[in-house]
């Protein structure tokens, strides 16, 4: 994934500047949360997949002059980037001080197809990809929790308190397990086609989880009772992956979207196309990640029908789907 060139000599009173070299990349994927959104903030259990068919691509250059960055959302120097990049500004800064590195320069470009503020995990993965492409362009080795430290200071940026699922869900290739704060693989008997959905609508997940807050504060016997039904449907969905039962864990996806949206992180644009979804023949949709706005998840019954779905979803109003495959573990 990297090529580089050892430095030419040097006097040794010659200024320490790196020399450009080939690009280095990184690679991250999209993720969706299947089951336990916002109930995770409450040491519910939350299962995620990867979303295969959105990536993110981080090459970096190192450089001689100020960092810059190329992107579709700004092109310029890296210290001047808008407000909304700040995760993206916070990765690379963090991964040159690990590497210690903090005073070289960079040239960084990102390429995505990930929608932002969808619930998709964009702001992890673009960290996630910066991260590795940092640590490419340099030499250096990063194990995994240090990895995920890296990408939870850009995502602190993003969302103040994350729990770090994004942080993990981005990385992992695979569906996982994450309870208290760790991590665990997840059995999938077999291949699942989903197909995600966007309305078009940024998703306003600090609104959502101060609003489940408040929910939480004012009828905590009513918010617990959710939180449950949403812990123990996350729970089932996992033993639903394990036996390859696709048609329960789609009924799972329904009531798990019916009990988000008892806790007010619903939208109309979300339960149109999930409705849309079960009227063609899905086996199951719910919203994903903070709700509000942002993507549907629907799992499909196989490819020919998840063709038939997404075309239905565009239909009904979606501004993008993608169709992704989860592979099976056994």
């Amino acid at each position: 994934m990297t090529s580089s060139s050892a430095r030419p000599a040097r006097p040794s009173d010659a200024p320490a500047t790196p020399t450009p070299t080939a690009a280095a990349s990184g690679r991250a994927s999209g993720k969706a949360i299947l089951l336990g959104e916002h109930a995770v903030v409450y040491r519910r259990p939350a299962l995620a997949i990867p979303l295969s068919a959105l990536q993110v691509r981080a090459d970096v250059l190192r450089s001689n002059g100020p960092s810059v960055l190329h992107s579709d959302l700004y092109d310029g120097p890296l210290a001047a980037a808008p407000a909304r990049l700040g995760p993206t500004v916070t990765a690379a800064a963090a991964a040159l001080d690990a590497l210690g590195v903090a005073d070289e320069s960079i040239e960084l470009r990102i390429a995505s197809n990930l929608p932002a503020e969808r619930g998709v995990g964009s702001s992890a993965a673009v960290a996630a990809a910066v991260v590795r492409a940092v640590a490419a362009a340099f030499g250096g080795a990063l194990d995994a929790a240090a990895e995920h430290e890296l990408i939870q200071r850009a995502e602190r940026v993003a969302h103040v308190s994350p729990s770090g699922l994004d942080a993990h869900a981005v990385r992992a290739g695979a569906p996982i397990w994450f309870e208290d704060g760790a991590v665990s693989p997840v059995t999938v008997a077999t291949p699942l086609t989903f197909v995600v959905a966007d309305t078009g609508i940024a998703g306003r997940t600090r609104e959502a989880v101060a609003g489940v807050r408040t929910r939480h504060d004012e009828d905590p016997r009513g918010t617990t009772a959710l939180l449950d039904e949403l812990g123990e449907l996350t729970r089932d969905a996992r033993t639903h992956l394990a036996t390859g039962d696709a048609r329960a864990l789609g009924a799972a996806m329904d009531r798990g979207h019916a009990a988000l949206g008892l806790l007010g992180v619903g939208d109309p644009a979300l339960d149109a196309l999930a409705a849309a979804a079960r009227a063609h023949g899905a086996w199951g949709a719910k919203l994903t990640g903070g709700g509000r706005g942002g993507c549907v998840l629907v799992l499909s019954r196989d490819d020919e029908s998840a063709a038939e779905v997404a075309g239905a979803l565009r239909a009904a109003g979606a501004a993008a789907t993608w169709t992704t495959t989860v592979e099976a573990t056994t």
